[in-house]
């Protein structure tokens, strides 16, 4: 379902908003101001239509020309909120990817909290994701000294590790997952990068000087921001610089990375069965257990079985049995090879 020209962040796949709406819809109140987007271009329309129903007009919209990962992404909005100018960049930014889910925006906001007397003074901060499971898909932190309650150093990162490793840290009880939300000064983070990949504030600062303004749409000039580095916030600064700190924080957080994810979060009828149809009658499953449907359309039925996810999205429908939805990824591969 998800495709170039509409992508996971704008689907609705966990609640009638889309990812994006969600995301907006956790920074809102007097303690935010309005949002600053990082998107591709070609999206432009979209996520201007869905921030406006949503009632988040942002107050820049940058298109990248290109994509060069977050670290780069992330300073072209520091820039933007006026890090390291002569009248800016003493405001916090939270970073939040717009394709995660948040079950429990009350822990969140407090965990913010917890974390902004060291944000206000340089410190850059990374929430972690209290784990439930050894799992291989995500990186993890190692949780260091308490700083202040609630807020600790970071002692390492570590990538995502094999089975036995993460195995090892879930029983530790000192690591928590790493979910890509930060929290920092933009002056902070800009300094960050001039120390540790100066090559990519270099480019983006002259990618945002060369930029064409249209409104709040932002574009920054595509030579300029080319010549950037790609590279991860993680790999270019987070893993490098000294005052680093983590919240830990249960919060039922979600990147929805597979089929199989989004059913362990959806609400399920008796039978352990959730579907999603868009329209009246959309799914009709009778004898059947444990099963996740989506439709877009189509209407599918289900007869006496188990343990399966079914996606119908325009002509594609997709079967595979549950427990094995990160294999899409070959299926994407093979239609690759033959398109």
């Amino acid at each position: 379902m998800s495709r170039p020209e509409m992508p996971k962040q704008m689907l609705a796949l966990t609640a009638d908003e889309t990812m994006l709406q969600l995301t907006a819809g956790r920074a809102r109140g007097e303690r935010y101001a309005a949002p600053i987007v990082v998107a591709n271009a070609r999206h432009a329309d979209l996520v201007e239509r869905q921030l406006a129903d949503a009632g988040a007009t942002p107050q820049a919209l940058i298109l990248e020309p290109a994509g060069r990962n977050t670290a780069p992404a992330i300073a072209l909005a520091a820039i933007a909120a006026g890090g390291m100018s002569a009248t800016g960049g003493g405001d916090a930014l939270l970073v939040m990817p717009s394709d995660h889910v948040i079950g429990d925006i009350a822990a969140f906001h407090a965990a913010i909290e917890a974390a902004m007397p060291l944000v206000s003074q340089g410190w850059l901060v990374t929430f972690g994701i209290a784990p439930d499971a050894p799992e291989t898909g995500y990186g993890w932190i190692q949780i260091g000294d308490e700083l202040q309650p609630g807020v600790h150093r970071v002692a390492r990162f570590v990538e995502k590790p094999p089975l036995d490793k993460a195995q090892s840290m879930l029983a530790s009880g000192d690591h928590a997952w790493n979910g890509g939300i930060f929290l920092f000064l933009a002056d902070a983070y800009l300094e960050a990068l001039a120390q540790f990949d100066p090559g990519i504030l270099v480019a983006t600062r002259e990618a945002m000087d060369k930029a064409r303004v249209e409104g709040t749409r932002i574009y920054p000039d595509a030579v300029a921001f080319a010549a950037s580095p790609d590279d991860s916030i993680d790999y270019a600064v987070m893993e490098k610089a000294d005052r680093v700190a983590v919240v830990p924080v249960d919060m039922g957080w979600n990147d929805v990375g597979s089929w199989d994810a989004l059913h362990a979060i959806s609400d399920v009828d008796a039978d352990g069965n959730a579907h999603r149809g868009d329209n009246d009658g959309g799914v009709l499953a009778i004898d059947t257990k444990n099963c996740f449907v989506r439709s877009d359309g189509v209407r599918v039925s289900l007869v006496g079985v188990e343990d399966l996810i079914v996606v119908a999205s325009g002509n594609d429908v997709l079967i595979m049995p549950r427990g094995r939805s990160q294999e899409v990824k070959k299926l994407i591969e093979a239609m690759k090879a033959k398109a």
